[in-house]
């Protein structure tokens, strides 16, 4: 293959995403919406729960009520104490990884390399990697793994702290699948089961996407749906 048909598969594979966005942001008669996600529920009736929301103009109206991602108090990859307000005001992208697996968690961190580079200059965009082996992955531990994948420091952080408290998140925050096996022998990819999407959540603290973080296309996905929420909060 030579250079020129290389470079040019290069340039259509990053204008795919841009392209689309144009066409849905402006090539049709419809805005795109982004769905929310996990509703309460009304346990009476196992229906959605149904109550007063405030929008951002101040008005109060009567819609469905959602789940927010809690609070945590975790420590980052520089030892520093971080709690939620690391991403008040943000959309952000949380996962779950550890730093020795070699199976899953290298993909989806060169995956998130790939959506950090692209939102570079976009401050309102932060990224959250939870480790499920806290245990091992101190911050020295995270700290090297946030440079090897380029992590920008105040927009990208590497979370250790409780087991508890980070596999509580997991399963009823981001509601993903996180698991100690238990398997003392072996590898530890054996032992820590976690799921590889990822998660994008707006500036309220609502999941609006999940996206398999080792498969590109699912990724592209995920470039076009933070574009497209930047754009709804630009007109609010």
């Amino acid at each position: 293959m030579t250079n020129t048909r290389k470079a040019g598969i290069l340039l259509a594979t990053l204008l795919v995403p841009a392209l689309l966005y144009v066409f849905l942001r402006f090539g049709t008669q419809n805005h795109y919406v982004l769905p929310r996600y996990l509703p309460k529920i009304d346990s009476a009736r196992s229906e959605p729960l149904m109550g007063k929301v405030k929008l951002a103009d101040g008005r109060e109206v009567t819609d469905t009520i959602y789940n927010h991602i809690p609070p945590f108090n975790l420590i980052d990859q520089n030892g520093d104490q971080v709690d939620q307000s690391i991403v008040k005001g943000k959309i952000h992208v949380a996962d779950f990884f550890f730093t020795r697996c070699s199976t899953i968690c290298p993909k989806i961190a060169s995956q998130l390399t790939r959506v950090q580079d692209i939102f570079r200059n976009s401050p309102d965009v932060k990224f959250l990697s939870f480790s499920v082996d806290p245990e091992h992955d101190r911050p020295e531990q995270l700290k090297a793994y946030a440079n090897k994948y380029e992590a920008i420091p105040g927009r990208w952080y590497f979370l250790t702290g409780s087991k508890d408290a980070i596999y509580d998140l997991a399963m009823h925050g981001y509601y993903l699948p996180a698991v100690d096996a238990g398997v003392k022998e072996g590898k530890p990819d054996e032992t820590f089961i976690h799921s590889e999407k990822l998660v994008l959540v707006d500036k309220e603290g609502i999941v609006r996407g999940f996206y398999d973080g080792t498969d590109k296309e699912d990724v592209d996905r995920l470039v076009l749906e933070i574009r497209i929420l930047l754009d709804i909060y630009s007109k609010e």
